[in-house]
């Protein structure tokens, strides 16, 4: 059989004792006795060196590896770095609800204050009240997460629709992952509420039965923890509107040819003398403006470039209107043509990728040897311009296009006059089920295809965009407890000052100043960890945008904006309170 066939894949099942490293070593001991020679033979005839390697892969291990995996028919493998990322984002809005509840509880501490003090004049000593706030701590975080498993259930049939999955809550009630749960319950609920209760079991009884107790007006705990929500919550911004920036510029980039109007129509079973009928009948009607042929292409091809070096290319095999159709440029001779006998049996066409990697100065007439094709000479009739053959993820790369006879028809490109999809399709399908009547019909649009590779870009923009929003919306909660905290803190002060003469319009400022620094330096924190975040994620697609000035300065508009917006709220009603009622005690 053919050992350089590199498009299967091979499922072995060893028995339980078996040891995968010497099974390894046993498949080299076979490639070597069986195909060494013919190994060699490519090497000599073609140039063609071998660089197979066989080795075993556990199956667990296949859709996250990054190593090597399989595909051919295969879900593609995906990166265990993405599911670091969105892990991450769980811990920190795990994190930022810990930090929010106690802002919100300490907030609440001046109300519940004289019934600390009542419960430690009746005989209540500190541990008790150590443990009944962190009772209460429990108790809302077994509130929340029996939601949670409510909002699960809500949002699971939406995320597997966008994670193209088939997760059930019964995969959720797993063993490992029940105790995983029961871990980050008591995790959680320790967090949560062992801080607020060291801080409100400490209230001396005296003090809050006569309201003359006071909140440290530092708070630099408190004021941290908003630094590091709002921190997060910046970061995630910036790298969501990066991630829309890089997705509409993949999409809206020129690709070097024409992708609009285009219909694209696979039947890798039609022969080449029905493909050439079919598009005959096709361009009867009106609404088709071009059809070309072409087959479905392949990868990795290697041959000998002038005879002496070995290239790899992406090749297509095609008809005289393939190129014209799409609008690629020819730089330098010219297209196929039917009036070129040698055109359809030893001409080529290569990009300019081909021609740079080839070393080329004067590409016409150069020869290129297949080495699957019994070492046939094809001469070089002309070059064409680079252009986006494959998704913008990856390199622009040596490319070639052949009109060879024997070569099979899998593809149908149709070019179609703009708003005439319904008609047109109609007509497609009339006649392909005319031509082949046992075929499975299927179309595609060409610039849909091209959108639809960047489903993962996709998808993380989605992602990310939820994160941020979950973030924000909980940060604000947090800020939103911290104002509540500063203003009852400051309530005989706002009302001192209201006494004086002080305008809403300056309470207001007065309050929302400090939240608005500790935003700022939450921003300016998450600068440089999102530039150099998104300037690593941006490695991964050649073509990309660059990261620029406005992305920092929306980000930064965004979220003052907002916190402003959540401060101003608690802050307006601090200062259009009744200073009587603040100001009574005195």
């Amino acid at each position: 059989e053919n050992w350089f066939n590199f498009f299967q894949n091979t499922f072995v099942v060893l028995t339980p004792k078996a040891n995968a490293k010497m099974v390894e070593a046993k498949m080299k001991q076979v490639y070597e006795a069986d195909a060494k020679e013919a190994s060699k033979k490519m090497l000599s005839e073609y140039g063609v060196k071998e660089t197979a390697r066989y080795l075993l892969q556990p199956f667990t291990q296949m859709h996250l590896s990054t190593e090597y995996t399989a595909t051919n028919g295969l879900s593609d493998a995906s990166n265990p770095v993405y599911s670091y990322i969105l892990m991450g984002i769980a811990i920190f809005i795990l994190l930022i609800a810990c930090i929010n509840f106690i802002n919100l509880t300490i907030a609440r501490s001046l109300k519940r204050a004289k019934e600390i003090g009542v419960r430690k004049v009746v005989g209540g000593d500190r541990k008790q009240l150590i443990f009944q706030f962190l009772g209460e701590s429990f108790a809302l975080t077994f509130i929340a997460f029996f939601l949670a498993f409510v909002l699960v259930n809500l949002v699971l049939p939406g995320f597997n629709q966008l994670a193209n999955k088939s997760l059930s809550l019964a995969y959720l009630l797993d063993t490992k992952l029940v105790l995983g749960y029961l871990a980050i319950f008591i995790t959680t609920g320790l967090l949560a509420g062992f801080y607020p209760a060291l801080v409100l079991s400490n209230y001396s009884p005296v003090q809050t039965l006569y309201g003359r107790f006071n909140l440290s007006n530092k708070n630099y705990l408190q004021k941290s923890l908003v630094v590091l929500q709002f921190g997060l919550a910046s970061f995630l911004i910036i790298a969501t509107i990066v991630i829309y920036s890089q997705f509409n510029y993949l999409i809206t980039k020129d690709l070097g040819y024409d992708d609009k109007n285009l219909i694209m129509v696979d039947n890798f079973g039609m022969g080449r003398i029905k493909a050439t009928y079919f598009k005959e009948q096709l361009l009867k009607n009106p609404n088709i403006m071009a059809v070309a042929l072409k087959n479905g292409g392949g990868w990795g091809t290697v041959a000998r470039v002038n005879g002496e070096s070995q290239l790899d290319f992406a090749y297509e095999t095609v008809d005289e209107d393939y190129i014209p159709m799409l609008k690629i440029p020819v730089l330098q001779g010219r297209n196929f043509s039917k009036d070129f006998p040698s055109d359809s049996s030893h001409s080529v066409i290569v990009n300019e990728a081909f021609v740079r990697k080839a070393g080329w100065k004067n590409p016409l007439g150069q020869t290129v040897n297949f080495w699957y094709n019994n070492n046939e000479k094809y001469t070089v009739i002309g070059v064409v311009k680079d252009y986006h053959h494959a998704p913008l993820n990856q390199e622009i790369k040596p490319q070639l296009f052949t009109m060879k006879q024997s070569n099979g028809i899998g593809m149908v490109n149709i070019k179609i006059r703009p708003n005439s999809e319904t008609a047109s399709l109609a007509h497609i399908a009339k006649i392909f089920k005319a031509t082949f009547p046992i075929s499975a019909y299927g179309y595609k649009f060409k610039d849909l295809q091209n959108i639809k590779s960047y489903q993962s870009v996709a998808k993380w923009k989605q992602i990310m965009l939820f994160g941020a929003v979950l973030t924000i919306f909980i940060s604000c909660i947090g800020l939103f407890g911290l104002t509540t905290l500063s203003t009852e803190r400051r309530t005989k002060e706002i009302g001192i000052r209201k006494v004086l003469g002080a305008s809403v319009n300056e309470i207001v400022r007065l309050i929302s100043q400090d939240f608005v620094k500790l935003v700022l330096i939450a921003f300016l924190i998450a600068i440089p960890i999102a530039w150099y975040a998104t300037h690593q994620w941006l490695k991964n697609f050649p073509y990309r945008i660059e990261i620029s000035w406005w992305i920092f300065i929306s980000g930064g508009i965004l979220i003052l904006l907002i916190a402003l917006i959540t401060v101003s709220f608690q802050a307006i009603r601090a200062a259009l309170a009744n200073p009587v009622k603040s100001l009574r005690t005195e």
